[in-house]
């Protein structure tokens, strides 16, 4: 498993938010539902997304039919006909629809199967899909995004997003549980043709995968975290010598291997913490700590809190 993979098992989608939705101008959507993770796609006429984040400085950004968005939350932003247009609809968390001065809207707005707006017919028409997720893993992944990024139908070829229009509308068993898998298939085509353009500026992870001595050393972290990894046992099995890959790790990911795995380790277990029902010990050997006491000393040294601290916060 390759660095992207294992931070994609994150953002995974499980009964995503996913829908049609279709306005004619002048129209304005704000968006404050606090998801990590929206995928925008339009099929027909302009939209604008405006992010409201005051720590951000991003202009709106234009996405033409055919064109693909992906904004990253958990920021409000706008999605609309145009930059001036006054907001109309509210969507709040818990996929709740009202106007600006909280009346209920999600009636109004029904069209039926996973569609949603101003009537069937509107010119501007787009499929959104969100994702609800929270986590370390998933968190390095968002980090290493822009608030918006946007990918031109010219600029890339994808089947999938015809695919996922015709299956938005459909009322079929099983229907939620494929709409999830062409999400997450839609997603990840998107980053990996993002992360390949220069002004991506993907992260030093993404980018080392391509070395053939330090992709493989990342391989074989992800695949395996619970491993007693040495740097000398990663140095044979890429094939060089112990100090020639220590440096090269460390040039190329920015961290020592040793580090890195460290963080990797803290961050699956900082996520792991989140089920109910793990111990202590048992998640401490699902990442490669002999004992609940080891990964907690590790936890606590790292994070500055306690594994039971974590598991409250995050509750």
């Amino acid at each position: 498993m390759d660095s992207l993979a294992s931070l994609l098992e994150g953002p995974r989608a499980h009964r995503a938010f996913l829908l049609r939705a279709v306005f004619d101008p002048p129209w304005c959507v704000q968006v404050r539902d606090r998801a990590p993770l929206t995928v925008l796609c339009a099929l027909r006429d302009t939209t604008w997304i405006t992010p409201e984040d005051q720590g951000q400085d991003q202009d709106p950004v234009r996405i033409d039919a055919g064109d693909i968005a992906v904004v990253r939350g958990p920021a409000p932003y706008r999605v609309g006909s145009g930059t001036g247009v006054p907001v109309q609809v509210v969507v709040h968390p818990g996929d709740v629809t009202t106007t600006p001065e909280g009346e209920g809207l999600c009636e109004q707005l029904d069209l039926g199967v996973r569609t949603w707006g101003s009537g069937p017919d509107g010119a501007a028409e787009l499929l959104i899909g969100t994702y609800h997720v929270d986590g370390e893993v998933s968190g390095r992944l968002l980090r290493a995004l822009p608030q918006v990024l946007v990918l031109r139908e010219a600029d890339w070829d994808c089947p999938l997003l015809p695919l996922v229009a015709e299956e938005i509308g459909k009322d079929q068993p099983g229907q939620n549980v494929v709409l999830d898998r062409l999400l997450d298939l839609l997603l990840i085509a998107v980053l990996r043709a993002w992360f390949a353009r220069p002004e991506a500026r993907a992260p030093a992870w993404y980018r080392a995968q391509a070395d053939p001595v330090v992709g493989r050393a990342l391989r074989l972290l992800h695949e395996d975290p619970a491993h007693p990894w040495t740097v000398a046992a990663l140095a044979a099995r890429a094939g060089v010598s112990r100090a020639a890959f220590a440096q090269r790790f460390a040039t190329l990911v920015g961290r020592p291997p040793m580090a890195y795995l460290t963080d990797w380790r803290l961050a699956l277990a900082a996520d792991l913490l989140r089920e109910p029902a793990a111990t202590l010990d048992a998640v401490a050997r699902r990442v490669g700590y002999g004992s609940g006491f080891a990964l907690s000393t590790a936890f606590k040294r790292e994070r500055g809190i306690s594994p039971s601290l974590h598991r409250r916060n995050a509750g």
